[in-house]
């Protein structure tokens, strides 16, 4: 599967690269804020997709010296950086597109502007489906996040296709005056709209990195083990639980009641095998740690 995720990455990596390249030279030849902001955007996710790659191959190695409990922590750290880096760049670009709107817009030769958008919107769209149909099986968070981009730069690239195709429908009409606003327009509306998701994506990925507890995550492991008690007579028990990245953290610890005092290991090892199959989700992305006391203090 890792390998999967790979080289679904390298290829969006070159591709990203390749819209980002001609995006940002039309744009600048054109003389369209726009197709610069678009070719902008697809940049800086082709640096990000380079970073999740470098990421993808550190989760797929064993623990380290340094790193004992793993490398999950870069995801979120990733996703974090790259949310933060598009939300600037959506800040920046609606503030030079209202001075564009104030200074009374500019000239754009809209017919081959209207090509530009139709080939990006294919490339676009094509990645898009093509990353989505791998992903149902691999359920990757790195992938998952590269379809996210690939999905706002389709979103984007359909938008100037519609913008750019109205402002060539009124040239020669008494309407033409509005040429000249429809691309500091049209970057307005796509970074007011572009905003939010990676506005989300930052705050999911600073709670990981903070470790904040998912409160559903906490129930679900709470009713697990109030069943648990109930089915073997525990006194009590405490856990801690969190999600960095793919990765799930869950430790337990049980007080054990005085029928229980002379049970062999083999036997508690068994109990903890029933809870660890009653969590699920086992794998190398699950790091569970069980403990049995009979003294309250070290829960």
């Amino acid at each position: 599967m890792a390998g999967i995720e790979q080289r679904v990455l390298k290829v969006s990596i070159l591709a990203t690269a390749l819209v980002a390249c001609g995006g940002i030279a039309f744009g600048l030849w054109a003389g369209s804020q726009s197709i610069v902001f678009d070719g902008l955007f697809n940049a800086i996710d082709s640096c990000m997709a380079l970073l999740s790659l470098m990421v993808s191959r550190l989760l797929v190695k064993q623990p380290g010296r340094r790193f004992q409990q793993g490398y999950w922590h870069f995801e979120p750290l990733v996703l974090a950086l790259n949310g933060s880096v598009l939300v600037l760049l959506c800040v920046y670009a609606l503030i030079n597109s209202v001075s564009g709107l104030l200074r009374g817009g500019h000239a754009l030769a809209f017919d081959s502007a209207i090509l530009y958008a139709l080939i990006t919107l294919a490339c676009s769209a094509s990645m898009l489906a093509y990353q989505r149909r791998l992903n149902r099986r691999l359920q990757s968070e790195l992938i998952q996040l590269d379809i996210q981009s690939w999905l706002i730069s389709t979103v984007i690239t359909a938008a100037l296709l519609l913008a750019f195709g109205a402002g060539y429908l009124l040239q020669g009409t008494a309407w033409q005056w509005l040429g000249p606003y429809i691309d500091p327009a049209i970057l307005a509306l796509l970074s007011l709209v572009l905003i939010p998701s990676p506005l989300r994506t930052v705050i999911k990925a600073v709670k990981q990195v903070l470790r904040i507890t998912p409160g559903e995550l906490d129930r679900e492991i709470t009713e697990l083990m109030a069943q648990m008690t109930r089915r073997y007579g525990f006194e009590c028990f405490s856990h801690s639980v969190t999600q960095i990245g793919r990765g799930l953290f869950v430790e337990i610890q049980i007080v054990l009641p005085d029928a229980m005092d002379r049970w062999r290991v083999s036997e508690l090892d068994a109990v903890r095998a029933d809870i660890a199959a009653a969590i699920g989700r086992e794998g190398p992305n699950r790091w569970l740690a069980i403990a049995f006391t009979r003294d309250r203090r070290w829960i």
